[in-house]
C-alpha cells in the first residue's frame, strides 16, 4: 500500500472533515483516509489502482488548499 500526506488549509470543521472523508473513500483503491483539523493534514493509504492526481483533485474540490505533500512507499 502507497500512503501519501498532504499539508492542507481549509479544514475548518467538522463538517468539512466528514465531506472530505467521504469524497476520499468514494475514489476506488482508496484503503485509508486519516483527517487531522488541527494539523490541517490528511494522509491516505491507496493501491495502485488509485489515482494520485484524482486524490488531489478531489482535495481541492472538497475546497482545501494543498500546501505540501510527500510520498512513502
Amino acid at each position: 500500500m502507497n500512503r501519501i500526506h498532504y499539508e492542507t488549509s481549509g479544514i475548518q470543521n467538522s463538517e468539512i472533515k466528514t465531506q472530505l472523508k467521504n469524497a476520499l473513500d468514494k475514489i476506488n483503491g482508496v484503503s485509508m483516509v486519516n483527517i487531522d483539523v488541527a494539523r490541517g493534514s490528511i494522509e491516505v493509504g491507496y493501491n495502485q489502482s488509485a489515482d494520485e492526481n484524482l486524490i488531489k483533485s478531489c482535495i481541492e474540490t472538497v475546497g482545501c488548499e494543498i500546501t505540501g505533500q510527500s510520498l512513502e512507499q
